[in-house]
């Protein structure tokens, strides 16, 4: 992995809460404001009514036990039974309304995620962990939306239950109050010492979290080779590191919340401690049983919120970290993006011109320098050459998937960048040499090259790329399912159905990247059927490593370094006997060798085929 994928993968955020990022995070919510004040009215409601109750118990206590008044006894236990009522209801209201808004949030966040990532560039995903945009969708998302729902109620929560029990508490006795105030900064400091180095630990276990996603989504998607060259002890021992990693931040961060537990509970004991001594003091003056058990849990029911914050501030400090990994997916720009006058010429049918086309993946690195072609209406040209020299960047230039640094490509004499990328798009068909299938059956696989197409125009499909006849064998024919990636299929199967999925979109540019390369013959000759078929009439890209496939091309360029090394007809370049003429002798000897080899192990060997094979060899 490159180091610029590492360096943004462990983009490091501020460790201080930003103003403007938890502005962006409430802005969510804006559109369900009616919402968010339903359900803080509710949480408040709760609040006041859950801090009566210690009003009634008081009352229950002196008047209705050590009074012995059974009448207000009964009165004070019906009131205590309809505000239970009331209150059970609120307590369904703002659980009803804060998870509804929850999962709103979250639904608006992960759509806007996904729609920004469709309009990024590839380059954008060749140098982004695919890790790390899963975690930006999944867990940063729930995150955010925990924090503007059950953070905010919690908050609020906590908020009205201090300020409650102070106000009924000073109703009771106001010197108390005072000393139960004087403890309040001893716990708001102890608060504070204690948030900032949870928010490092946890920091850092969002971190790790990122790291373990993509690791874990690497091992998954690449088990075949991970067993092929048994790895798994090797892989095993890396996820450990990081899994550790995650695990010592976690730990660091629950053990400062255990010690933040204890040490609050320490002051309120001195709180309470103080309450029972002087409120015992004033009992002779006027001070009543009831009132001092009150004022205790008052003390009690202000704790909680007390302690509890450190768990919703903790939770705040993850729900921040995760909004500015989001936020910076958001704000990345679309590197390539439709120009303000763009028009749709109606059609890619005509002329393409490479003119002094330049680019480049990394500066002074450049790929393609000063490249010229011009492509005719319905020309088939194919690409060769060594690995790594260019045929594939032409080709996504050519798509758009990339914009020339230098230069331009013309289409119908027009600058492709002043046409909308839909335009160019939608009209090109192209077949991969690692086709990529998505889950569902294969009707689904090959609808996708074009959503509103027929059963009868699938098969049709199915039948011109050569994939009809191993369709019908399957269990469930057309509604088969392929698994996650295709999975259940074989490469040859997969580049048939990728194959027939651009030939029901009917492309009129039409691109092959290597896409036999993976397959056994006969697959590769039902591919080349498919292709004569698709490339008939249409301008058409091919992409080789088996030379055989594109002899057919109107013309062959050798691509060396980002430049046309060679060009012609297959015949023309065998004749001039240059790097093409070595490529295709040497690959055809390879192949020559493999058919003696497999003929003398079958016992059918026949000296006539193989002399003809010669002949075509070295006279075509």
């Amino acid at each position: 992995m490159s180091s610029e994928v590492n360096q943004f993968e462990e983009q490091e955020f501020t460790t201080q809460i930003n103003r403007g990022t938890v502005i962006r995070i409430l802005a969510q919510v804006r559109p369900y404001w009616r919402w968010v004040l339903g359900f803080m009215v509710s949480i408040s409601l709760v609040s006041v009514i859950e801090a009566s109750f210690n009003i009634l118990s008081m009352q229950i206590i002196d008047e209705g036990i050590i009074g012995g008044n059974r009448e207000t006894l009964i009165s004070l236990f019906i009131q205590y039974g309809l505000r239970m009522f009331i209150l059970a209801c609120l307590v369904y209201v703002f659980i009803i309304l804060c998870g509804q808004l929850g999962e709103r949030v979250q639904y608006d966040m992960r759509k806007k995620m996904f729609q920004h990532m469709q309009t990024l560039s590839f380059s954008y995903f060749d140098r982004t962990p695919v890790g790390w945009l899963m975690s930006r969708v999944t867990s940063d998302s729930s995150r955010i939306s925990d924090l503007v729902t059950w953070g905010m109620l919690d908050v609020t929560w906590a908020v009205v239950n201090i300020t409650t029990a102070l106000l009924f508490m000073f109703t009771i006795n106001w010197q108390l109050t005072l000393v139960v105030m004087a403890v309040l900064p001893v716990l708001l400091r102890i608060a504070a010492w204690f948030q900032v180095r949870i928010l490092v630990q946890f920091r850092d276990s969002r971190k790790m979290n990122s790291k373990i996603t993509g690791a874990l989504n690497e091992n998954i998607t690449g088990v075949r080779v991970v067993k092929a060259v048994r790895r798994e002890e090797k892989n095993l021992e890396e996820f450990n590191e990081l899994t550790g990693g995650m695990y010592r931040s976690a730990f660091k961060a629950a053990w400062l919340s255990a010690l933040f537990l204890p040490a609050v509970q320490m002051i309120s004991a001195i709180a309470v401690i103080s309450v029972i001594w002087i409120g015992g003091l004033q009992v002779p003056t006027g001070m009543s049983i009831g009132a001092i058990q009150a004022f205790v849990a008052y003390i009690v029911f202000m704790m909680w919120p007390v302690q509890d914050m450190a768990r919703v501030y903790a939770q705040m400090q993850q729900a921040v970290a995760s909004a500015e990994r989001v936020f910076a997916l958001l704000d990345t720009p679309a590197e390539i993006v439709d120009r303000p006058n763009a028009k749709d010429p109606g059609t890619l049918r005509g002329e393409i011109v490479f003119e002094n086309v330049e680019f480049y993946y990394e500066k002074d690195k450049p790929v393609l320098k000063d490249f010229n072609l011009t492509v005719r209406a319905g020309e088939t040209i194919a690409l060769v050459g060594p690995t790594g020299h260019g045929k594939s960047t032409i080709v996504n230039l050519m798509c758009r998937f990339y914009e020339p640094r230098g230069g331009r490509i013309l289409i119908n004499g027009q600058d492709y960048l002043d046409m909308p990328l839909h335009a160019i798009h939608s009209r090109i068909g192209m077949v991969l040499q690692t086709p990529h299938l998505f889950s569902g059956t294969i009707r689904e696989n090959i609808r996708y090259g074009r959503l509103n197409a027929t059963d009868e125009e699938i098969e049709t499909a199915a039948k011109l790329a050569g994939a009809h006849d191993f369709i019908i064998t399957l269990d469930k024919g057309y509604d088969e399912q392929v698994g996650e990636g295709g999975v259940l299929l074989s490469v040859g199967q997969k580049q048939l159905l990728s194959l027939a999925r651009a030939i029901l979109a009917d492309p009129e540019l039409f691109i092959m990247d290597e896409a036999t390369s993976s397959v056994d013959t006969l697959t590769e000759s039902l591919i080349q059927q498919g292709m004569d078929t698709i490339m008939e009439g249409r301008t058409s890209f091919v992409i080789a490593h088996r030379l055989s496939t594109i002899r057919k091309a109107d013309r062959i360029l050798v691509i060396e370094n980002g430049k046309i090394a060679e060009m012609g007809s297959h015949a023309e370049l065998i004749r001039q006997k240059g790097h093409y003429y070595d490529l295709y002798t040497n690959q055809f000897k390879q192949e020559l060798e493999a058919k003696y080899t497999k003929a003398i192990e079958t016992g059918e060997y026949e000296a006539v085929v193989i002399a003809q094979e010669e002949k075509q060899a070295t006279g075509d």
